[in-house]
């Protein structure tokens, strides 16, 4: 006999939430039958009416609240649902570490299969708000005025956010700042239907550190009217501001950057500092979101490395030398490897920033560059590895396993391929003895994790 779901679309049904999905939502059942829900929580009795019904699950949207969550609080910013981003912004901080820790816990066993591996207590932030150091906000046009915020998930409506929870304050203002005065001076916003307008996004980075703020404005076209005035007020009104530039996109497309970046005033990069080192950070560099826990995350990844000075140390997924870096302070030797070549010339700057002479930076796929590297007779005592979150190419976990360094670091931003890789490299000898998760981005379901491997 064909099962059928116990509800249909557009049916009112009161349920008890059990479970919260990896990307936040709610999960309640009935008779069974999981539906998922948005902006609910564990331990919740609600009215939610199912939206869809799939043969296996379905999703709903929430009515009413009968009983609340202890984890339940007050959402300060106006229609926080309308757009992506702070998925969890609705549940108390702890309630986060909670899901997030027990996330990780779960997915190691499950996946990972670790049934001793440690898993220590996740560490989280003092203030988990306004940690964020990049924004990148679409701008587009209402009722005659520009405006500017974040796209409806799953579309291309723009709602109009004033104030991002998790982004720095500085750039909060900037983004402001810079559409009042393009608002006022009566310039376009980018119309994706038309492929009209001048403006598409403000882009705004900063150093928490240094205190140097780079605005970059995202235009269409490669001329924008009064151009002088704008600078000009933008430097007035922005006393932080060290580099004004502009990125010209003029293609139809979902990308926000184009190829071509102007200094149109001030510097190329600014600085930011991690620690005591020191990094140049242009428009397009990739630089990590939130310094301030990316620095509780290198020094765990530090100590788990236990670097005396006499170690030849490989850095895979180098990026700008983040790791690599701060590795070099306490190895031999550091060899990072990145795939991507701009990335790889702003390591090369920022170890001459530091006058750090014990790095060397290659280009290319870590998997192959690695093989190929320890076939010529070179080998490494420890290997760290950040991969993206589809986690590390089998060619360089067999590399891994054949090399048999004494230790392996591990760094991930996703716990699933996480678990997977750390099951590969326990089956080729080794053991993962300690995973430390840290909250590199509150209000949200993502989760880093830095783990200790040694060679049995």
């Amino acid at each position: 006999m064909k099962k059928t779901a116990p509800v249909a679309k557009n049916d009112i049904v009161e349920v008890l939430f059990e479970d919260l999905t990896h990307e936040g939502a709610g999960v309640a059942k009935v008779d069974g039958y999981p539906i998922f829900v948005q902006g609910a929580l564990p331990g919740e009795k609600a009215k939610i009416k199912v939206m869809k019904a799939n043969k296996g699950y379905g999703f709903g949207r929430l009515m009413e609240i009968i009983e609340n969550s202890p984890y339940r609080v007050e959402v300060t910013t106006e229609d926080y649902h309308k757009y992506g981003g702070c998925q969890l912004q609705h549940m108390s901080y702890e309630g986060q570490l909670e899901f997030k820790e027990k996330q990780v816990r779960e997915v190691m066993t499950r996946i990972g299969k670790l049934e001793d591996a440690k898993v220590h207590p996740i560490i989280g932030m003092e203030n988990p708000t306004h940690y964020r150091n990049k924004a990148q906000v679409p701008v587009g046009e209402k009722d005659g005025k520009l405006i500017a915020g974040f796209f409806k998930p799953r579309t291309h409506e723009i709602v109009e956010t004033k104030e991002s929870i998790i982004q720095n304050e500085v750039i909060n203002e900037a983004v402001q700042v810079v559409k009042e005065i393009f608002s006022k001076l009566g310039i376009p916003a980018y119309n994706e239907e038309a492929h009209k307008g001048v403006l598409r996004h403000i882009m705004a980075r900063y150093g928490k550190q240094t205190g140097e703020l780079m605005i970059v404005l995202v235009t269409r076209t490669k001329s924008i009217p009064f151009i002088e005035t704008i600078v000009k007020e933008i430097v007035e009104r922005l006393p932080q501001v060290k580099s004004i530039v502009q990125n010209v996109n003029s293609k139809k497309t979902n990308v926000i950057l184009g190829d071509k970046m102007t200094v149109l005033w001030g510097d190329e990069v600014i600085h930011d500092m991690i620690g005591d080192v020191k990094f140049a950070i242009s428009a397009k560099s990739f630089y990590q979101i939130n310094p301030d826990q990316t620095k509780v995350l290198y020094d765990k990844a530090l100590d788990y490395a236990g670097l005396t000075g006499e170690e030849t140390v490989i850095d895979a997924y180098c990026g700008i030398g983040t790791i690599s870096l701060f590795l070099a302070k306490k190895a031999k030797k550091v060899i990072g490897v990145e795939v991507v070549e701009e990335a790889i010339e702003d390591a090369r700057r920022n170890a001459e920033l530091n006058e750090i002479s014990n790095a060397e930076f290659m280009v290319g796929d870590a998997g192959n560059v690695i093989a190929e590297w320890y076939q010529k007779g070179n080998t490494a005592d420890v290997i760290v590895v950040d991969p993206p979150r589809k986690g590390c190419e089998e060619s360089l976990l067999n590399t891994i396993i054949e090399m048999k360094p004494n230790k392996v670091v591990y760094v991930s931003c996703n716990p699933g391929t996480l678990a997977r890789d750390l099951h590969i490299l326990e089956e080729g000898g080794y053991k993962a003895v300690d995973i430390q998760p840290v909250d590199m981005f509150p209000m949200t379901t993502h989760v880093e994790n830095v783990v200790l491997l040694e060679l049995k």
